[in-house]
C-alpha cells in the first residue's frame, strides 16, 4: 500500500460503442448496442443512451432489443477497437514503463515509476492531461481512478463513470470499502459470493468485522486470508508491465444447433486453422491443444491433447483437435464449438513426422472446397484464414461493417435482407450520410477496411441522457481539485459520483 494515490486505472467509458458513435457521426447521441446480432447473440457493450433503457454488457440480444428496439444494432469491429486501443496504450506508455493492459479498454499504471512525484496534487495533475490526450486523440472519453492499491483504483474509476476523476487517499479506504457488496473484492465470484451470504457476511465491512479465521473457516487458507486482507483495503498488488498469456483459443457459437456430424469437423479445422493463425501473429507456440464443446442443454466438454513440443503449425492444431473432437459425441446438437491451445513458448519444437500427417494429398483433402459452408453468424472477433469469397448473390451484409461503393463513396451497413441492403454512406469526420437501399448483390458494392477515427468537437459533448443528480455523499479522503461542475451517471457493474471538479474539454 503507498502512502499517496500514484496507482492510476483508466477505464474507458463504453468503448465499443463510442467508437462506433465517434465513427458513425449519425448514431452520436443516440442508443446504440454492439454484439452478436443472431438469435444467440449477447450485449458486449452498450452506450449510456441505451443503458437508460436497462440494456447492458452481457445481456442477451433479444433481451435489449425488446427493452430497446430503436437502438442502433452493430456487429464489432474489433480490428478498429485494437486500433483506437493501441492509441490510447501508447498514450499510457508515456506516462510510465509499468502499464498492466487488462483489455482493450482498461489498463493500470504505476505513475511513480514513470517519475510522477508521490502527492495526490501531481497525481491529479497526470490523470486530467491523460483524460485531455485520449480525448485530442481519439474523440472518446476515459475514466480514472487513482489511489495507492490496484483495488481502491479500480473502484475509483467506477465511480468516476462517465469521463470523469476520482482520487482516493490512502488511509480512508476501509471506510470506502465497508458498505460495498463482497462482489466489489477481486476474486469474490457467484459461489464465493453465496457461501458468505448464507454465513450472513454481504458487505466488504461484514467481511472484515467477521474476522480472518471465520473467512478461512468458510473459504479455506489461500482464499480466506486474501479476502481478509482485501476487506480492510490491503491490496499489496504490483502493476505488471507484461501479463504473459496463459492460451489462445478462438471460438463460434451457431445461430442453430448443428447436429451434422461433417459440419462440425468442418468448423473445427477452421477453428484450428484461425487459433494458429493468431499464434503465429502474437508470435507464439504451444503444446496442449484443447476443443470445446458446448451441447444444446448448455452441458459443456472440453478435451486436451499434449504434443509433443510446443507447435504453430496448423496442420498440427488441426488434426490434434480432429482427434479430441472424434471422442466427443455431437449428434444430439451443437451449440458452441471452440479450439485453443495453451502450454504457450516463444519457439516451435516440432516433430512432424510423428504430430502431423505428411502434406501431400490427405492433407490437402482437409481444406473444403470453396462455397460447401458458410462462416458462424457470431464470430469471435479473432485473425484468421479469410473466408472463401462467396457467389455474388450469397453475399451477406452485417450491421454496421464497412462497404465502398465505387460510385457513393464509403460508407456503413444499417441492414440488409431480402436482396436489398441499405447503407448510410458517411465516414468518421463527416457529417451524418445519406441513406441508399442498394441490391445485395450490386458489382459495385464491397467489403471495405474500417477508417482510423476523426476526433470532432460535437463527439466530445457529454453523453446525450446522462444526467447530474445533486447531493452525492462522499466517503471521506475524496480530494477535490477546484470546483467547476459535478456529474454523476450510473456505471456498469457499480454506482458512485465521480470528483467534482473535473471540467470537459
Amino acid at each position: 500500500m503507498r502512502g499517496a494515490p500514484t496507482i492510476l486505472h483508466l477505464d474507458m467509458d463504453a468503448f465499443y460503442a463510442a467508437v462506433e458513435q465517434a465513427a458513425k457521426p449519425s448514431l452520436r447521441g443516440k442508443p446504440v448496442v454492439v454484439g452478436g446480432l443472431g438469435p444467440r447473440g449477447v450485449v458486449a457493450t452498450a452506450s449510456y443512451e441505451a443503458r437508460r433503457f436497462g440494456v447492458h454488457s452481457a445481456m442477451p440480444t433479444g433481451q435489449a432489443r425488446r427493452r430497446c428496439p430503436n437502438a442502433a444494432y452493430l456487429t464489432p469491429r474489433f480490428s478498429l477497437y485494437r486500433q483506437v486501443s493501441d492509441v490510447v496504450m501508447a498514450l499510457l506508455a508515456e506516462l510510465s514503463p509499468l502499464v498492466e493492459p487488462l483489455s482493450l479498454d482498461e489498463a493500470f499504471v504505476d505513475l511513480e515509476a514513470g517519475g510522477t512525484p508521490p502527492d495526490a496534487h501531481a497525481a491529479q495533475e497526470t490523470a486530467r492531461r491523460l483524460r485531455a490526450d485520449i480525448r485530442a486523440a481519439t474523440g472518446l472519453s476515459g475514466s480514472v481512478g487513482l489511489a495507492g492499491s490496484k483495488m481502491i483504483a479500480k473502484i475509483a474509476s467506477e465511480q468516476a463513470k462517465p469521463d470523469g476523476l476520482v482520487t482516493i487517499l490512502p488511509g480512508s479506504e476501509r471506510q470506502l470499502l465497508a458498505p460495498l457488496s463482497v462482489r466489489t473484492l477481486p476474486g469474490v465470484g457467484p459461489a464465493t459470493a453465496e457461501t458468505l451470504r448464507r454465513a450472513g457476511i454481504t458487505t466488504v465491512g461484514e467481511a472484515a468485522e467477521a474476522g480472518e479465521d471465520e473467512l478461512l473457516r468458510l473459504l479455506g487458507r489461500a482464499h480466506g486470508s486474501g479476502l481478509y486482507a482485501m476487506a480492510r483495503g490491503i491490496d499489496e498488488r504490483p502493476v505488471v508491465a507484461e501479463r504473459a498469456s496463459k492460451s489462445v483459443s478462438v471460438e463460434d457459437t451457431f445461430d442453430v444447433d448443428v447436429t451434422d456430424r461433417s459440419r462440425v469437423e468442418l468448423e473445427t479445422r477452421r477453428l484450428a486453422e484461425r487459433c494458429a493463425a493468431r499464434l503465429r501473429a502474437a508470435g507464439r507456440s504451444g503444446r496442449t491443444v484443447v476443443v470445446k464443446v458446448r451441447s444444446y442443454d448448455f452441458s459443456t466438454l472440453t478435451r486436451s491433447e499434449t504434443l509433443r513440443g510446443p507447435t504453430d503449425d496448423p496442420v498440427v492444431i488441426r488434426e490434434a483437435a480432429a482427434r479430441l473432437l472424434a471422442a466427443v459425441y455431437t449428434t444430439a446438437g451443437v451449440r458452441l464449438l471452440g479450439v485453443g491451445v495453451s502450454g504457450l513458448a516463444d519457439f516451435t519444437q516440432e516433430d512432424l513426422f510423428a504430430q502431423a500427417a505428411p502434406a501431400g494429398p490427405e492433407a490437402a483433402s482437409a481444406t473444403p472446397a470453396d462455397g460447401r459452408t458458410r462462416e458462424p453468424t457470431v464470430p469471435s472477433g479473432g485473425p484468421g484464414p479469410a473466408a472463401p469469397e462467396p457467389a455474388p448473390g450469397a453475399r451477406r451484409w452485417l450491421p454496421g461493417l464497412d462497404v465502398l461503393h465505387r460510385e457513393l463513396g464509403r460508407g456503413w451497413v444499417q441492414g440488409s435482407g431480402l436482396g436489398r441492403v441499405t447503407v448510410r454512406f458517411e465516414e468518421p469526420g463527416s457529417p451524418p450520410g445519406r441513406v441508399r437501399t442498394l441490391r445485395a448483390d450490386d458489382p459495385a458494392l464491397e467489403s471495405a477496411e474500417p477508417l482510423p477515427l476523426a476526433p470532432t468537437a460535437s463527439h466530445a459533448e457529454t453523453p446525450a441522457g446522462v444526467s447530474s443528480p445533486a447531493g452525492h455523499a462522499r466517503p471521506a479522503g475524496y480530494s477535490s481539485p477546484p470546483a467547476s461542475r459535478p456529474k454523476s451517471s450510473p456505471s456498469e457493474g457499480g454506482a458512485g459520483s465521480p470528483e467534482e471538479g473535473m471540467s470537459r474539454p
